[in-house]
């Protein structure tokens, strides 16, 4: 069964054999089970089976019914299950129930994303967000959660004289949180630092979003392939949550405009609300981005699915009203490629034949560095550099001399609207 170490990593592979479990409400769950069944192949578990009951709502107590409990025990019995794991996030009551009439651990959807993140995550900052999340999790289970607690890592401290052990156990857990989110706090202020570094140098953001193993990192790869950069490519594997932690790389074009790209965490549906609040810093870059590219698996039969899902994550994260190009990505995978009807922010792309990367890049250059704008700007007398680069470079249409400095009408594109912000007037 999986183990983890003090970093919350896997270090056993012995392998869980699993029974999923799903309520239907009024909506087809069945892609949400096929979904939860990858899950679950990436966190190295063997599902055996599954079972879907249809209910108005789940029982509070024991989220399937009392038949349904029963008949799923006799399943575990007969199949030799040694875990099940439920489609939907559980309370620890109902948790602690299932376990007692199950005999076997049981985790919900939450819990396994959870130990995926725990043990994909590799950076310092990524480990800690996936522990802000897991004691988020921890916290209002306290008092339900049995067996299931202590796969989360256990060991949350020791009981004091006269203490009730639920009592420290929360007091423990609230003060790792504190101390997670100073630690965090630092990782932010380096971020910070970054970006503006970025914006000093006038670099156009370019941000990769979209659902898990659409492809984000094989596109990113494919570009620094074709810059002859390939000591520079990231991890690229056909997995869920493959990477974590957010890569940045530098991408010059052949007219030699250049911008920043940032592959980051893939979304997935149900994706729990403590991860994204976890993961919010990181995904910072998303809101900060100048272009977000949406990459969507065009050979997934829902890939409308998907794309409602990503766009729910982007507009929770204030990143919604982002301009966005929307790639349908491994076009080179559907017998008869045709692309759906998403408008002039849509091309088709495949990372594997190169199909549709030149129009890609032409369509970034022209959202980053096509779409002027004129505005009215004031360069003071000490920065004579800066007039003479928008008379070469740029054409003012309005050009006079006041006594605080050299006022210009101009038409500017994204990239020197970056660099020129501090002196717009409107």
């Amino acid at each position: 069964m999986l183990q983890f170490d003090a970093d919350n990593r896997v270090i056993s592979t012995e392998e869980y054999r699993a029974i999923l479990v799903g309520v239907q409400f009024s909506e087809d769950i069945s892609y949400s089970m096929e979904e939860l069944a990858g899950l679950s192949a990436a966190a190295g578990i063997h599902v055996l089976g599954q079972m879907v009951q249809n209910l108005d709502k789940s029982h509070p107590r024991t989220y399937v019914g009392k038949g349904k409990l029963e008949e799923l025990a006799e399943l575990c019995r007969t199949m030799e299950a040694d875990l099940v794991i439920v489609n939907d996030e559980l309370t620890g009551i109902q948790l602690r129930n299932m376990e007692e009439v199950l005999s076997v651990s049981v985790i919900d959807r939450t819990l396994l994303i959870l130990d995926i993140f725990a043990a994909r995550a590799t950076s310092k900052e990524g480990k800690l967000q996936v522990e802000m999340a897991q004691q988020q999790y921890r916290m209002p289970r306290l008092t339900g959660l049995g067996k299931s607690l202590s796969r989360l890592g256990g060991g949350i401290g020791t009981r004091g004289p006269g203490e009730k052990k639920l009592e420290t156990d929360r007091r423990h857990i609230q003060k790792r949180i504190d101390e997670i989110r100073r630690e965090m706090e630092e990782y932010r202020g380096h971020r910070k630092t970054q970006r503006a570094r970025s914006e000093r140098s006038d670099l156009p953001i370019v941000a990769l979003v979209g659902y898990t193993n659409s492809g984000k990192s094989s596109i990113m790869n494919r570009m620094l392939v074709m810059e002859d950069r390939q000591d520079k490519q990231v991890l690229e594997k056909d997995m869920l949550f493959a990477t974590l932690d957010a890569s940045r790389r530098l991408i010059t074009m052949e007219d030699r405009h250049r911008f920043l790209l940032i592959d980051t965490v893939g979304f997935v549906s149900k994706l729990p609300h403590t991860l994204v609040k976890a993961f919010r810093s990181t995904l910072e870059e998303v809101v900060e981005a100048d272009l977000l590219l949406h990459v969507v698996d065009a050979s997934f039969p829902e890939a409308d699915f998907h794309i409602d899902v990503t766009n729910k994550v982007l507009r929770e994260l204030g990143a919604g009203d982002k301009t966005k190009l929307l790639l349908f990505n491994k076009i080179d995978l559907m017998s008869e490629p045709s692309l759906p009807a998403y408008g002039k922010n849509a091309l088709a792309i495949s990372t594997k034949t190169g199909q549709g990367y030149d129009e890609l890049l032409t369509r970034i250059k022209e959202l980053l560095f096509g779409d002027s704008t004129e505005v009215d700007v004031l360069i003071p007398y000490s920065r004579g550099d800066l007039v003479s680069y928008l008379c070469t470079q740029a054409q003012p249409r309005v050009l006079t001399h006041r006594e605080d400095g050299t006022f210009l009408t101009v038409a500017l594109d994204l990239a020197d609207r970056k660099r020129f912000e501090e002196f717009i007037l409107s």
